[in-house]
Formats: C-alpha cells, structure tokens, sequence
C-alpha cells in the first residue's frame, strides 16, 4: 500500500476541488491520504477538528445480487476516494506550545510538528513524545544546519521527518531560489539521516500538486536518495506512523493494541446453567470410568486366551488317546507327551512284550 500523509488544506478549500485531487491521488494508486490542517499558536482551548470527513471505502457486492444495477454508483463513488485521515500540524514557534499536543490527538489521527529555529528543532528531536512526524518547510534557509546526533536519535526512537515535494515543483510558488533551498536542505537531511526515516508526502494543494509514485522515487534518487529508501518512504514508513498512531488512542496505555475479545458461551451467565455444566462434567468422567473398564476387561480376555494358546501349543494339541483315556478337556502333562513319543519311537514287537511283562 502506499501513503500520502500530506494533503493540505484550508478553510477555503472548496469540497469539489477536495474530491477532486482525492480521486486523483487514487488514481496515481495511493491507497491512505491525510488531510493537513496547519495550525499556528496559540491553540485554542477547546480543539475542534474542521476537516471533512468521508465515508470509508466498501467492499464490492456479491456477484449474484439482483440489484447490482442499484449499488454500481454508490460502491463506485466509495471505492474511487482512498482511505482518508484527519492530520494537525503546529508550527512550534515556541517549545511551550507543545503541552497542547494531547488536546490536538484526541481530535485528529496523526500529528506532526513544525518547528522554525533549532531550539525547536531539538527538542522536536529527543523531548516531545506526542507526535510522530517532522514536518519541515525545505523551500526556505533554516538559520541551523542538520546534526546527525539529532537526527539519528530522533529516528532511533520512532520519529519521522517528512519532506513535501510539491513546494519545489509548482510554478507558481517556488521561484529558483527557492527550488536551489529545497535541494540543498533535502541533500542535507538525508546526510544527517543516512537516508533513515524520513517519510515522502506531497503537501499539495491541487491536482497539480500530485505525481505518480515512480516519478517521486526517482526524483528522490537525484537529491541522494537511494530507491529502497524512497518506497520505504512511500509505504513502509508511513504505514509504521498510522499503525502506531492508532496505537496510541485505541491501545492498551499505547503499547498494546486490543485487535479482539474472545466470544463467552450463552450458558456462563447464570447459576442453573452452572450446574448444567457440572453435570456434563461428571457425565464425561462416567463415560471416560466405563471406557477405561470395558479397556480393562479386554485386556483381561486377550490375556486369557493367549494363556490357552500357549498351554495348547506345549501340550501337543491334547485330546484323547493313550495319555489322555478318558478324552476329556483337559490338556496333556509333560510326562504324558514323553510316554507317547517314547511309545511312537519303539517297533511293534518291543511294545507287546512290555505290555505282556506288563
């Protein structure tokens, strides 16, 4: 997916010309856009968010519906605005001014920061927690430069700085010098950054103010910028700064993210359905006791004629004969089958002397 955290608007943005660059940033394949609300100090003390909101985009409908023909233009409206959030950005003019950034996220989705001299820019960098982004104005001379202790501690600790690329390319309000300031800065910050961190938006006012994905990454290529970094600043990144800003409001004290509850049975909340339940436990531990006795019993007939197969086999097969005269059941002694064989082994004449001396 890719993000454009930086639409700007104002009061006087007419509704038709904000669905209008919205349908185009769809169509340039941005998924997540931001509405930008630039606030100036002092904030007022009752935050009121002005921006408009837009209903998020619906699933397509079921192939087999018979009123297709009813939902085709409402699903096709939704589905050509992107995903739309709500962002406050304040100008830090002065570092006192940042106590007011909890009253601004209760009422918008992402907050950034804007600071002016390198006071501010430092304590935007390893002091202030609430926001997640580093909005800076490339276009004019910043009386600092950018220190890479800073800045990598920002980015070590979750920050984001955003560089908007519209100022540079609309004629209209950037002049050369202008673009020469913004080419400078954006060198600069991606040597104190390393290239880490920083997120790409457009900050644009119009339709004008927009371009296709390929053609920002490679316009960031020519400024230092390598390509892996500029799609991560497209779709990775920003995408790291809407999860965890969501993190923040609907989260577990901004750590843990309660995505669901698990689902309780019909049947834990009353006492009569707790005996019911204690009941089907001891049925099951019958049925489990009469298993394991039928189990036993098994086993026990199993041992059994496994015993009678064995006596028989040592006995020679039993049955009646000269051992065994009377032919009943019972099986052959050892001293039995001796005689027998003895008796089989002798000739004929041998045995009827000894019956005769018998």
């Amino acid at each position: 997916m890719l993000y454009d955290l930086n639409i700007a608007w104002s009061p006087s943005t007419s509704a038709a010309e904000l669905e209008r660059t919205l349908k185009f940033s769809k169509t340039l394949g941005y998924d997540v856009v931001a509405l930008n609300h630039t606030i100036n100090p002092p904030v007022p003390p009752q935050v009121v968010n002005p921006l408009p909101k837009f209903p998020p985009p619906s699933p397509p409908p079921p192939l087999n519906n018979a009123n297709n023909t009813n939902t085709t233009t409402t699903t096709a409206a939704a589905t050509s605005l992107p995903t739309t959030l709500h962002r406050a950005t304040l100008i830090l003019s002065d570092p006192n001014v940042a106590h007011r950034l909890p009253q601004l996220a209760n009422a918008y989705d992402i907050i950034a920061v804007r600071p002016t001299s390198e006071r501010e820019f430092q304590a935007a960098c390893l002091n202030i927690a609430e926001a997640s982004l580093v909005s800076l104005d490339l276009t004019q001379r910043f009386p600092f430069h950018f220190r890479p202790k800073p800045c990598m501690a920002a980015v070590n600790r979750g920050l984001r700085f955003e560089v908007c690329y519209a100022p540079c390319l609309s004629s209209a309000s950037a002049d050369a010098r202008a673009r020469a300031t913004f080419m400078g800065n954006v060198v600069e910050l991606v040597r104190a950054t390393r290239g880490r961190g920083i997120v790409i938006s457009s900050g644009a006012r119009g339709v004008l103010g927009l371009r296709a994905p390929a053609d920002v990454v490679n316009l960031f290529a020519v400024w230092g910028l390598g390509t892996e970094r500029g799609m991560e600043g497209l779709g990775v990144l920003p995408r790291g700064v809407v999860v965890n800003e969501g993190i923040k409001r609907r989260g577990f004290r901004g750590v843990v993210d309660v995505v669901g509850v698990a689902e309780r049975d019909d049947d834990d909340d009353t006492g009569g359905d707790k005996r019911d339940r204690g009941e089907r436990a001891k049925e099951k531990q019958k049925q489990k006791q009469k298993a394991g006795n039928n189990n036993n019993n098994n086993k026990n007939k199993n041992n059994g004629e496994n015993k009678r197969k064995k006596e028989q086999e040592t006995s020679g097969g039993g049955g009646g004969g000269d051992g065994n005269p009377e032919g009943d059941d019972k099986p052959m002694s050892k001293r039995q089958a001796k005689r027998l064989k003895a008796a089989l082994k002798k000739p004929p004449a041998a045995a009827e002397e000894e019956e005769k001396n018998a």
